[in-house]
């Protein structure tokens, strides 16, 4: 009986044993952390085998596959180990592709995932195809695949993810744009990052949909470099694109002997220039999907959003305060500031990842009266930005940062939570990081 190891048992690692072990293999889990109840509960119905808090590798190094999880870096001891002996180490959606015949939708890109998954997936929805939601946000695909496996999956893909996928297939590959992130995890070396990227095409033939936003100069690149079999659906400003806005309306057409869609940029209901391609790509992947575009209209008006993504969250005193927890990494805060049209107090900070803080200078220096900066290690972000002459008020906890931005924010402002770094140092999650904020602003 094949054995198969599965490192982390979180949401992709739970989904992963019990597809496994209903498909009669030899299991068992391992996780240096504490597991969850609910899939300590998870695994003990499947009667799977499973260790917390430690990784005995006598019954690691003896698997014939591992399934690992995202969070876990190639370069970990145990990971090397397994590599250096050859054991194949994959990722959940390689494993849980094997066993579904679903067209697999998959999205990935520095910014805008989350945002154009959900979206995909709600057109999906209005149409009413049998569609799961699946990869960095949803339930586990293996765990879908097992027990109730749908014809679609919109499948949000992290470069980690997509860094331990080989032989799987994307039926519809999306990359919204890439720059610099998580370079602590690939050497330093944004290449690396780039080309786990890119991944997202490999195997793809003519018979697949490449959508991708072709006015990003590493896109159009390493375009040009590999060379994709796929087909490709390019979207932008430029009116040749397959999907483009011409100021005034957002037009898509990804067949050409069908009438394309045309609607007003002011009826999105996602609003901002990063949302319009954001909703070029998802448009383009409905169209592929054969969705009439008056479904996908009603999705494009009605659709309200993701949560920590530029969220409302309240007024206090005459000032808006902007939940965008998030924005991860700079570009994500270069987007968040670009929407702004008040006066804003900006609060930066968290775990670092080789961020260059320069992009954004330009929209600090027009946007931004105040920054407020939350983190236990603020030493970076002084070093970039107290010369630029604003007001900046040094904090370690968000409350505390909370309380900076409403002495600090005048009548007419907005505060904005938009960190460019991870939440790790002071937060389980960025969504733990978003709750503060809004807990902490509703207590004002």
């Amino acid at each position: 009986m094949k054995r198969i190891v599965i490192l982390g048992a979180g949401e992709s690692g739970a989904g992963a044993a019990i597809l496994a072990k209903e498909k009669g293999l030899d299991v068992f889990v391992s996780d240096m952390g504490t597991i969850k109840p609910e899939y300590q509960a998870l695994l003990n119905e499947h009667h799977i085998a499973f260790e917390s808090g430690q990784h005995t590798e006598a019954l690691i190094l003896n698997a014939d596959e591992v399934i690992k999880s995202p969070g876990i870096p190639l370069t970990a001891p145990l990971i090397q180990k397994l590599v250096n002996q050859g054991t194949p180490i994959i990722s959940e959606i390689e494993f849980a592709a094997r066993y579904t015949s679903a067209k697999m939708i998959c999205i990935t890109g520095s910014n805008g995932k989350t945002t154009t998954t959900s979206l995909i997936y709600d057109m999906l929805r209005r149409a009413g195809l049998d569609v799961g939601l699946a990869g960095n946000i949803g339930n586990s695909l293996a765990l879908q695949v097992a027990h109730e496996d749908h014809a679609y999956y919109v499948i949000e893909l992290s470069s980690f993810q997509l860094d331990n996928m080989y032989d799987f297939r994307a039926d519809i590959a999306i990359l919204l744009n890439i720059t610099p992130d998580h370079l602590d995890r690939y050497d330093f070396q944004f290449q690396n990052y780039v080309n786990a990227k890119f991944r997202i095409t490999q195997n793809q033939t003519a018979q697949q949909a490449f959508i991708y936003w072709a006015e990003d100069p590493v896109i159009d690149r390493e375009i040009a470099r590999i060379q994709p079999r796929a087909t490709l659906y390019p979207f932008g400003a430029n009116k040749h694109n397959m999907a483009y806005t011409d100021g005034e309306h957002l037009i898509v057409g990804a067949d050409p002997q069908i009438e394309p869609l045309s609607i007003d940029i002011e009826a999105l209901a996602l609003r901002g220039k990063h949302n319009q391609l954001n909703s070029m790509a998802a448009t383009l992947a409905a169209q592929i999907l054969h969705i009439k575009n008056d479904i996908i209209r009603e999705s494009l008006t009605l659709f309200a959003g993701v949560d920590h993504r530029l969220q409302y969250v309240a007024t206090v005193k005459g000032v808006r305060y902007i939940n965008d927890s998030k924005a991860t990494n700079v570009n994500s805060c270069w987007y968040a500031l670009e929407s702004m049209t008040t006066p804003t107090v900006l609060i930066l900070g968290g775990k670092d990842k080789g961020n260059d803080y320069s992009e954004i200078d330009d929209l600090v220096r027009e946007k931004c009266h105040t920054l407020v900066f939350m983190g236990l290690h603020n030493e970076k972000l002084h070093e970039h930005f107290d010369h630029f002459g604003l007001q900046i008020i040094d904090t370690n906890n968000l409350h505390d940062a909370v309380q900076a931005c409403y002495h600090a924010a005048h009548d007419g402002d907005t505060v904005l939570l938009s960190p460019c770094c991870a939440s790790f140092d002071l937060f389980k999650s960025y969504e733990d990081r978003g709750e503060q904020f809004m807990n902490a602003v509703r207590q004002l």
